[in-house]
């Protein structure tokens, strides 16, 4: 018996299933009875002719014979109806499963999912790998790895407890376990709802027609008998465990054009096409047939009518099970999976890639904006001898990526980079150029040079310090590059060699860098004692009292700066007053100010316009000298990334200056407090960067230096988000063999240690309890004290994060940060080793070298004590009397 059925009214997407559906029946096509379409018999020798078949499956099958007969006599429509009748209820109802209104799914016990009738496919929570979440999700029931290819956005991940309502208003409604809406459906009315075996879900209405179905809303995957219409766009994941959209989008232009996208992340703002069926014309589609081609056709388009993206690659497409997914490294793959008929015929159970497009990614995309197909400062690799995982990213030598997991994110020099007041000799003791053939970063160069040999092309990015390295190719162009390298390739194909800047492996950077600036202070100060020697002799022989008078004061002023410069006279700059104040325009841009000084603005009238921070001691009691003294010796001596450079000071008469670099984008207090939270990986990279800064003045300084003062407001952000810690003026120094010291109270309330308020001495784990405070602000963007909460428990971060830890509600503390959910793995990683940081005795404290093991996932982060630390009982009795 063959079957025969098209429908001319509207189109549904998937089985046919309504309360009372109408179908119209012309003659050839055929369909398979498997495809769950409404079927009606032909026998040998009858012509078809079109007819309109009403099917009300409730209560009882209804049939409207044709308008126009067969050239046989009635009893062939006798028959059809009398074969109808017959079939079984599951037949007639093509074994489809309704979901009525009021189901319910949850994350968690055997009401998870519903299946489609054939079990292919199942709808509902899908959990997260590496992670306790769950993502609302289609995906493929009978193949092992339970490949998804719908989804609701990744940010919209929740936890154990949430549910999926199909609400009686014909909607469907997830909710997470406080009861609070995270997705619905958008559009409401619904009547019943099924999983259908294409893999489409659908709402429909009282009518039978859909209300909603998942085909026309897709997200990175398009299956077999989808169509999907003008204006729609499926989003790249930002990873393969990140269900966020990521950096590549397929746009279905309404110009008629289909186009592959770059975007930044996370606004989803288009960067260039780099790949396009060049089309125009009205009203495309892109379709996706039982076969297994993809193709693109318009309206009204006389050039382009078809455009095949990819064509038939199976003889037996029903032996598969078939999907295209536009992958997170933005190339759009077709996927195959043998169904169980194949396999038993001996074919691989795994997925296969069967074809993509565009075929080589690595060699097509060149954006003016963004980072390319990898991060910055890496390079792409197409890898011809892997099917399912072909683009590959590589960092260059002497660089490593920023997050192994996140490749995207691109690579960081693993060294210092070249300062621009080296000699030549200097430069060339330092710093090496390294070849590597067939690589090319090929955008953005600032200088180009034509003729040029390879020798002098290395040179002249080897001398430049912008330069990071040169591209040159046998047409004798040479080009040089600055970082970040932006849209990097490698293959047999690229015909240009890059010469990489590089240190030397034989070289202490830092001791060359103290060098040369110890060399220009060296010879600023013999100019200094020479002029002073003429001078004084001069005015000896003129104005004997006088001179004598200047000598003594001189000398005064002298024994002063001692104190200063066995430490700092070979890495900072000795200002005069009369230098910062042109360089401030008369003091006149305030930027900050703190206990002791204001800080503010300035630029240094050097080749390069440095911006720069003054601060200006403005009372200069006993105390504060003496702060200014510690503060120039500290700093003077530590070079590290996430520490605040001297730049240089004044001490001249009583006034009293230090100069810093200009950090453009403020404290970490204006970051994490301002409303907008900042993304999470960000915030990682900062706690990251802080830990790393305290590791160095605890661990690996000449001597061990106890900052005193770790707070929100003393981690300033360079231009790149990089934290500085800075305010040095509360430090105390440890010698080698010291473990502790004795002191007044210092610091910031809200951020002191315990012991502060006892008769005990102080060790460098004040800093790591700071630091617990600051860890959690920067988790939840949060200050640790907030007399505005909702309720007592709140007032106090600390408490509140311990009461969250030990509930098992951890989300609470990152509620509304879709970003900090999806990341639930490193947030409780985050919690628990601030929550270690804050104990009350120091000795149950890590240490910053084992902190910052504990945040890189290098050692495991044991269970925290299970009571709440009694200093942070007692603030929260505290606060919340505040508040009353």
């Amino acid at each position: 018996m063959d079957l025969y059925i098209i429908p001319k009214k509207k189109k549904v997407m998937g089985p046919v299933h309504p309360l009372t559906s109408t179908l119209d029946y012309p003659t050839s096509h055929k369909f398979n009875s498997s495809h769950g379409n409404v079927f009606g018999p032909s026998l040998p020798g009858q012509d078809i002719m079109p007819c309109r078949v009403i099917l009300k499956f409730y209560p009882h099958l209804h049939i409207k014979l044709p308008f126009r007969r067969a050239t046989r006599s009635n009893s062939m429509a006798r028959l059809f109806l009398l074969l109808l009748l017959l079939l079984p209820p599951n037949s007639y109802t093509l074994a489809q499963h309704n979901i009525s209104l009021g189901s319910t799914l949850n994350s968690e016990g055997p009401n998870r999912s519903w299946l489609s009738p054939s079990g292919d496919f199942a709808f509902g929570f899908h959990p997260v790998a590496n992670s306790s979440l769950y993502l609302l999700a289609f995906w493929f029931d009978k193949i092992d790895e339970k490949t998804i290819v719908w989804y609701t956005n990744g940010s919209t991940a929740v936890s154990a407890g949430s549910s999926l309502q199909f609400t009686n208003n014909g909607m469907l409604s997830l909710r997470d376990t406080a009861g609070a809406e995270v997705w619905s459906s958008p559009v409401a009315g619904g009547a019943y709802a099924s999983m259908n075996d294409s893999g489409n879900f659908v709402v429909y209405g009282e009518d039978g027609y859909p209300k909603w179905q998942s085909f026309t809303t897709p997200t990175d995957t398009i299956l077999p008998s989808q169509e999907l219409s003008s204006g729609t766009i499926l989003h790249a994941k930002l990873m393969a465990t990140d269900y966020s959209n990521g950096r590549f989008i397929l746009s279905l232009e309404t110009d008629g054009n289909l186009t592959f996208y770059t975007v930044a992340v996370p606004t989803g703002f288009k960067y260039d096409g780099y790949w396009s069926t060049n089309t125009s014309g009205n009203n495309g589609k892109l379709v996706y047939d039982a076969n297994g081609t993809i193709y693109y056709t318009l309206e009204n388009s006389m050039q382009h009518p078809i455009t095949v993206i990819m064509p038939a690659k199976m003889d037996s497409p029903d032996q598969y099970y078939q999907w295209a997914t536009l992958d997170p490294d933005g190339v759009l793959r077709q996927y195959t999976y043998p169904k169980g008929e194949a396999v038993s015929s001996g074919l691989p159970i795994v997925s296969t890639a069967v074809q993509e497009v565009p075929t080589n990614i690595c060699t097509i995309m060149y954006s003016d904006f963004g980072s390319g197909v990898c991060g910055y400062n890496s390079y792409c690799t197409f890898n011809w001898n892997q099917i399912q995982t072909q683009i590959e990213c590589a960092c260059p030598p002497s660089y490593s990526f920023f997050d192994p997991e996140r490749m995207y994110k691109g690579c960081k020099p693993d060294f210092t980079l070249q300062i621009c007041d080296l000699s030549m000799a200097q430069v060339q003791e330092q710093f090496q150029m390294v070849s590597m053939d067939d690589v090319d970063w090929p955008l953005h160069a600032y200088e180009e040079y034509y003729p040029m040999n390879e020798t002098t092309c290395q040179s002249l990015c080897l001398m430049d310090c912008f330069c990071a390295a040169a591209v040159f190719d046998q047409t004798e162009h040479c080009w040089k590059k600055k970082l970040p390298l932006s849209n990097g390739n490698a293959g047999s194909d690229v015909q240009r060699i890059v010469f990489l800047k590089v240190p030397r492996n034989n070289y202490s950077q830092s001791l060359l860098r103290t060098e040369v600036r110890s060399k220009w202070k060296t010879n600023k100060k013999g100019w200094i004692i020479g002029g002073s020697v003429i001078i004084g002799i001069s005015v000896f022989l003129n104005f004997l009292f006088i001179a004598a008078h200047l000598f003594r004061r001189q000398f005064r002023e002298a024994r002063k700066k001692k104190q200063l410069q066995p430490w700092t006279r070979v890495i900072t700059r000795d200002f005069t007053y009369r230098e910062l104040e042109e360089a401030t325009n008369g003091f006149n841009e305030e930027v900050g100010r703190g206990a002791s000084g204001i800080v503010y603005k300035g630029h240094l009238y050097d080749e390069f316009g440095t911006s720069i921070a003054v601060k200006k001691i403005d009372r200069i009691p006993r105390e504060t000298e003496k702060e200014f003294t510690v503060e120039v010796e500290t700093i003077g001596h530590t070079l590290h990334k996430n520490l605040i450079q001297l730049l240089g000071f004044c001490y001249e008469g009583t006034e009293r200056l230090l100069v810093y670099p200009f950090m453009p984008n403020g404290s970490l207090t204006k970051f994490l407090f301002t409303g907008m939270k900042p993304s999470w990986d960000l915030r990682v990279d900062i706690a990251h960067g802080v830990a790393k800064g305290l590791l160095y003045l605890h661990e690996e300084c000449g001597k061990q230096i106890i900052h005193c003062d770790i707070k929100p407001e003393n981690i300033l952000l360079d231009d790149n988000f990089i934290p500085k810690v800075s305010d040095f003026g509360l430090v105390k120094l440890l010698a080698a063999e010291q473990t502790q010291t004795s002191t007044g109270i210092r610091g910031t309330r809200g951020y002191l240690a315990p012991e502060w308020f006892k008769n005990v001495g102080i060790s460098s784990k004040v800093d790591v309890y700071s630091f617990g405070i600051v860890l959690l602000e920067i988790v939840c963007c949060r200050r640790n004290v907030d007399l505005k909460a909702v309720n007592e428990e709140r007032v106090i971060l600390t408490y509140w994060a311990y009461d969250c830890y030990y509930c098992g509600r951890l989300d609470l503390l990152v509620k509304d940060d879709e970003e900090a959910i999806i990341n639930m793995k490193m947030v409780e990683r985050f919690a628990r080793v601030a929550l270690w940081c804050i104990q009350d005795e120091p000795a149950m404290r890590p240490t910053m070298l084992k902190v910052t093991k504990m945040l890189d996932g290098a050692v495991e982060v044991p269970q925290p004590p299970i009571d709440t630390p009694t200093f942070i009982c007692s603030l929260l009795s505290n606060g919340t009397d505040k508040s009353k």
